[in-house]
């Protein structure tokens, strides 16, 4: 049965496979976008995908999902970074938190709101195995994700009451660029020039153990179609499903 389905961050990585599956299997999907130019990538798959410029940190944006009514509800946005917890700006730390938290949360709310009163619906919070593992050099990002890694648990036995059901994906190291951004390049606020070396050496192990092997998204976007499609879910799906034992003899 066609579902509608709103995907955050649907303008690259693993956002834009799922719309693109998603549409394919005749589900109607309507896909947020932060820049233009995700806007044309969405469109040019020639695909039925309704498409919303859409920035989740400001309030008057989010309006945009107020009164749709959503099937199923993926929150996939999120900002990378990486750098020593040390040394990062607060300033650049609370821009993260206010991506990949706050403003998550606010819009989950405002889409549990309408499930809630028709009693009905699935939330897929987009988490990470760095929501429940942090090393050195990931601490900013790995924060964050525990905060939902929380958030999504709690809400999971919260929205329960009503009939929804909310559930966490957990992807490890996939190629979808996300990673590699985010581990080359912390910021300005961090020189490499001017960096101790225990920073740099932090950062290169950073590096390789998000960079180096990295996996097919489609198989992470093929998990975000067998959970929009699932009549049950379990709490938390790791992809791949033993990434823990994987990342543990990377050690």
């Amino acid at each position: 049965m066609s579902k509608r389905i709103l995907i955050t961050g649907a303008g690259s990585g693993f956002g834009l496979g799922a719309a693109v599956a998603l549409a394919k299997r005749g589900h109607q999907v309507i896909g947020t976008v932060l820049h233009d130019d995700q806007t044309q990538a969405l469109r040019q798959t020639s695909l039925p995908i309704e498409v919303l410029k859409l920035d989740i940190t400001r309030a008057e944006d989010r309006e945009q999902v107020n009164g749709l009514e959503i099937d199923v509800f993926f929150a996939n946005a999120a900002l990378g970074q990486t750098g020593p917890l040390s040394l990062i700006p607060i300033d650049r730390l609370r821009r993260v938190f206010e991506v990949n938290v706050f403003a998550t949360v606010a819009i989950t709310q405002q889409i549990a709101r309408g499930m809630r009163a028709r009693r009905s619906g699935r939330i897929v919070m987009v988490s990470s195995i760095g929501g429940v593992r942090a090393g050195m050099g990931s601490g900013p990002y790995t924060m964050t994700k525990h905060a939902i890694q929380a958030f999504g648990t709690a809400l999971r036995a919260e929205l329960a009451l009503f009939g929804v059901d909310v559930c966490l994906i957990n992807p490890g190291p996939y190629a979808t660029g996300f990673n590699d951004a985010m581990a080359n390049d912390p910021g300005d606020w961090f020189n490499p020039d001017e960096a101790a070396t225990e920073d740099l050496a932090a950062m290169d192990v950073l590096r390789k153990r998000i960079t180096v092997g990295q996996l097919d998204p489609q198989e992470v976007v093929n998990r975000y179609v067998e959970l929009a499609e699932a009549a049950s879910t379990e709490a938390v799906n790791f992809v791949p499903i033993d990434i823990l034992d994987r990342m543990a003899a990377r050690k």
